[in-house]
């Protein structure tokens, strides 16, 4: 079992699907045993995308009320841990991390905003993204059944 971090930042390129999803389910599971936020690379949007705020209130989970932010956003230099879950903010992490000491690890995990066809399988998509999440987290950040 690996040690929990202090604090854990999850980042991919608009701060509206993976990144998002990722800090809810990681809040959820840890609620306040560790800080965790999230960031993008680049900001086009306002808001999370609707589809993941549907799949992740099917599981009592609401990312509705989140604005996207930047890594320039991140203004606390004590991160511990980036998640990056694109070659771009892999790339934007390494550079954030050049004068802070903290851990970076890539997960390439499928975009659900690429799959195309009917409205299902594109929401499917985005279950099968979350629950791959879901699975990630527990594992990378478990907790001690004294503590559960």
């Amino acid at each position: 079992m690996s040690e929990l971090p202090g604090s854990v930042l999850f980042a991919c390129d608009r701060n509206t699907i993976r990144s998002v999803m990722a800090e809810a389910i990681t809040k959820h599971l840890l609620g306040h045993r560790i800080y965790v936020d999230s960031a993008g690379v680049q900001l086009h949007d306002a808001e999370a995308d609707p589809f993941a705020i549907a799949v992740m209130q099917e599981i009592g989970l609401d990312i509705a009320a989140h604005r996207p932010k930047a890594f320039d956003d991140i203004r606390d230099g004590s991160i511990d841990l980036i998640v990056t879950f694109t070659p771009q903010a892999q790339q934007r992490a390494v550079e954030y991390t050049r004068t802070i000491a903290c851990e970076i690890e890539y997960w390439p995990l499928m975009h659900p905003a690429d799959v195309g066809g009917s409205r299902e399988v594109r929401v499917q998509a985005y279950r099968d993204l979350r629950d791959d999440l879901f699975d990630r987290i527990r594992t990378r950040f478990p907790v001690p059944e004294a503590l559960a």
